[in-house]
């Protein structure tokens, strides 16, 4: 009998088969109690794909030490690409194909070995904004730019097996990897195991709200794992992370994930898991954790883990999973010892940093790095000392047409971190309507848009009627995408730009995203800072940075009476009330059930039937690599590499935002003047 099979045991509501991590534990001589949830996913991981005993000496290690430098052999059960950073895996694996057909082989052979998820969501840029008309006309240009690359990924879809494409225009892939392709527990025939990932975006963290273990990698490491080999790494420590107590009446969980970005970026979580427990972790649905869990590169983690508990069914539930899966995934996490329920494991953890809930306040944070946390009352003097000493402005230019220092020229509503989470997207139309109620409109210098996650969102803010409100204050659908969070904020009005560019203006964008590094929002907008959505909609009404939200009027009632944003902030119980009314099961299953199907324009994309890519040859893009040139059957040694040189070091906060593909690159930069 094999290791792992010793340690195989039987699902008791259903007679599946499983590797038992009770089993495992006694073989091993460890206490699975002691060790924190998600090494208990990669104990099971490692011992059914890698089994042997030396691994026991290694988890016993980290149980008495809390730290480790043995390095595990991890091997994920399924991938997940987004488009920039999933087409260059498909390029290789195209050039393999070509490879052994052009050696006499099978071009088929070449194909992934473990599932693999490609969601489209990274290539719509925000050019038309403002009107309804806005996300048709950048799906067309979406197409008309992109077309290369869609005919590449959607031939990959029809010729590779295990590859499945979710086309443009339905969602954000980590928002659509959370309400649909997540299973939590995996099943393989009659074997079960933990649902576990790779992505090749680094807020596939966001998956861990349901318990799933799952980070980012590169794009080597996601190939590996697409040809199911494991990924080498060191058993890491981990950072328990004690929730307590409950958020305050007007706190968001974005002003929650802001607080944590801010204090486990102070304490060094960097190659850690952090991993959530505590009493308030039951009041956080799945929807909030996930908003944490996306933000973990922010804070320098490699996952932050919520474990499977009784909010992970009911999203299942929610989101479409049928009775039958749900039972089998409590089932199994309960006798898997991977059910996290009235337990409190403080005592377990490498670190431990405690966060009461009731402590954090409404914040944004900026305007350079995501961990820079201002309370909303401090914005004002906060960013008037950034102008002399972050930006070193030492004039105070106005003109006539109110664009100055602090103006705010972007107002989004964007990104997976948040438009996951019905909670704020609900608070964010209701605020709308309440303004417009007030008579308060935007200000008409701000570029406003709303990308929402998932086409699940605009059910429900239509259902509701908020999306006629948002739409008033010009925050009108451009496309299901990252948008402005990746830098397709599209270019700023000509005269905004021409203004800022003249009087060398610092303005500002406000985002509900994850990142505002410089560059990477818009390359004419120096200063940007993330925020909720609700608050978003806030600073679009006021159209600067430099006001005291909380003590300082957003304007004035149709009778000159002052508006504060307390006046039309929305309750609990309100926001409470539309989203039971609104978010359905069924939305989740209507819209999710043609998911790979998409839009016209997809489907009259033509293909040749060929297993392999035919390249074209003046391509400016998807060009076949020459790595493979001359390679021959036989295998050489490998020879040792010497007098390789540091070609450059780089200290901390360094971004590439302002030179890379997957945004805009300004024609009058550096990296554009190269190009």
């Amino acid at each position: 009998m094999s290791i792992a099979k010793r340690y195989d045991d039987v699902l008791k509501s259903s007679g599946k088969r499983f590797l038992s991590l009770a089993k495992v534990a006694e073989h091993l001589h460890l206490d699975i109690k002691a060790l924190p949830f998600s090494l208990r996913v990669v104990l099971e991981n490692v011992m059914r794909n890698n089994p042997d005993l030396e691994t026991g000496e290694i988890f016993r290690n980290w149980q008495q030490h809390k730290t480790s430098q043995a390095e595990i052999f991890y091997q994920p059960v399924r991938v997940l690409m987004q488009d920039f950073t999933g087409v260059p895996a498909v390029v290789d694996l195209a050039t393999m194909r070509d490879v052994i057909a052009e050696h006499g082989g099978d071009p088929q052979k070449i194909t992934p070995l473990s599932p693999v998820d490609l969601v489209i969501d990274h290539s719509v840029s925000v050019d038309h904004y403002g009107s309804s008309e806005a996300f048709a006309r950048n799906m067309q240009l979406e197409f008309a730019r992109n077309r290369e690359r869609y005919q590449l990924l959607k031939w990959a879809q029809t010729s590779f097996n295990n590859f499945r494409v979710v086309p443009p225009g339905t969602g954000i892939c980590h928002q659509v990897n959370l309400e649909y392709l997540a299973r939590v527990v995996w099943q393989d025939g009659d074997y079960l195991y933990p649902d576990t990932l790779v992505g090749t975006d680094s807020h596939t963290t966001m998956i861990n709200a349901l318990g799933i273990l799952g980070w980012g990698v590169g794009g080597i490491e996601a190939e590996a794992a697409m040809l199911r080999q494991p990924i080498s790494m060191l058993l890491p420590e981990v950072c328990g992370v004690r929730l307590t107590g409950k958020l305050s009446e007007g706190v968001t969980a974005t002003d929650l994930v802001l607080r944590v970005v801010e204090t486990l970026r102070a304490r060094g979580v960097v190659g850690k898991f952090v991993e959530y427990f505590g009493d308030g972790v039951a009041n956080l649905q799945v929807a909030e954790r996930a908003t944490i869990a996306n933000m973990a590169p922010e804070y320098g983690a490699t996952c932050g883990f919520f474990p499977v508990d009784r909010q992970t069914i009911d999203y299942l539930r929610l989101t479409g999973h049928r009775d039958q899966h749900l039972t089998m995934v409590e089932d199994y996490c309960r006798q898997q010892h991977l059910w996290s329920e009235g337990h409190d494991q403080s005592s377990i953890y490498s670190d431990l940093v405690d966060i009461e809930l009731a402590t954090v306040v409404p914040a944004i944070a900026g305007p350079k790095r995501p961990q820079d946390l201002i309370p909303l009352p401090q914005v004002k003097q906060t960013f008037t000392d950034q102008l002399s000493s972050v930006f070193r402005v030492t004039d105070d230019t106005d003109t006539a047409d109110n664009l100055r220092h602090g103006s705010v020229v972007i107002c989004a509503i964007t990104s997976c971190t948040n438009t996951s989470n019905p909670s704020v997207m609900i608070t964010a139309g209701l605020v709308a309507r309440k303004a417009l109620a007030k008579g308060l409109q935007r200000q008409q210098w701000v570029k406003t848009s709303l990308a929402p996650g998932s086409q699940v969102v605009s059910e429900y803010l239509t259902d509701s009627q908020l999306q006629d409100d948002l739409d008033r204050l010009g925050f009108h659908n451009v496309g299901y995408g990252c948008t402005t969070c990746i830098g397709n904020s599209g270019e700023l009005a000509d005269e905004i730009k021409a203004k800022i560019t003249e009087d060398n203006l610092v303005v500002c964008s406000v985002l509900s995203g994850n990142r505002n590094f410089e560059g990477r929002i818009n390359q004419d907008v120096k200063a940007n800072f993330l925020a909720s959505p609700p608050l978003v909609v806030a600073y679009a009404l006021v159209g600067r940075i430099d006001i005291d939200l909380v003590n300082e009027p957003l304007g004035v009632d149709q009778q000159g009476n002052s508006v504060y944003l307390r006046d039309i902030w929305p309750d609990n119980d309100e926001i409470q009330q539309i989203i039971s009314s609104v978010v359905k099961r069924e939305l989740f299953i209507k819209r999710y059930q043609d998911v790979f199907k998409g839009s016209d324009d997809w489907c009259d994309i033509s293909l040749t039937d060929s297993p392999r890519y035919q390249w074209q040859q003046d391509s400016t893009y998807i060009r076949k690599p020459t790595f493979f040139s001359g390679l021959t059957s036989s295998v050489n040694e490998p020879q040792d590499l010497k007098g390789a040189r540091v070609l450059v070091h780089l200290g901390n906060s360094v971004t590439t935002d302002h030179i890379s593909p997957a945004g805009a690159i300004k024609p009058d930069s550096p990296a554009g003047r190269y190009l």
